[in-house]
């Protein structure tokens, strides 16, 4: 949820901030692609709820595209309207946490079947290691 550490850790966010649109805020995000591809970018909003059953704390974040008049598209860049991620995030109660991700984008356009391969093998796993290393990070810098 906190845009500006998200900013610092992904190697892939070009831009990502937040805007408020006929009552709602919506996150734009744009995503670096390897040459010579376009990059991506997402207009979403997200919802986030705090739960706590039977003594377990669960975040759960929803997240969807919407399209946004106020928020046009760019040139060069690709507009992703399909975009869906459910997350769920259980503290264990000391210092671990399961987290549970479903994620959906249709990119859109051609893409390589080298790169479709690369982020299967390589891309996504490694995000995730990055992700997990930023969520050590934050609580120290909190």
């Amino acid at each position: 949820m906190d845009l500006d550490y998200r900013k610092q850790w992904d190697q892939y966010v070009k831009e990502l901030y937040e805007k408020e649109c006929n009552g709602e805020t919506v996150v734009y995000w744009q995503v670096k692609y390897p040459f010579p591809m376009s990059n991506r970018d997402y207009v979403y909003i997200r919802q986030r709820r705090d739960l706590d059953l039977d003594g377990k704390k669960i975040h759960v974040i929803l997240a969807q595209s919407t399209p946004v008049p106020q928020v046009a598209e760019r040139s060069g860049v690709v507009r992703v309207n399909q975009y869906k991620q459910s997350l769920a995030i259980e503290s264990d109660g000391k210092k671990g946490s399961k987290v549970f991700m479903y994620y959906f984008d249709n990119p859109g356009g051609q893409i390589p079947s080298w790169l479709i391969n690369w982020v299967a093998k390589s891309g996504v796993p490694n995000f995730l290691k990055d992700m997990g290393k930023a969520c050590q990070n934050y609580l120290k810098k909190t």
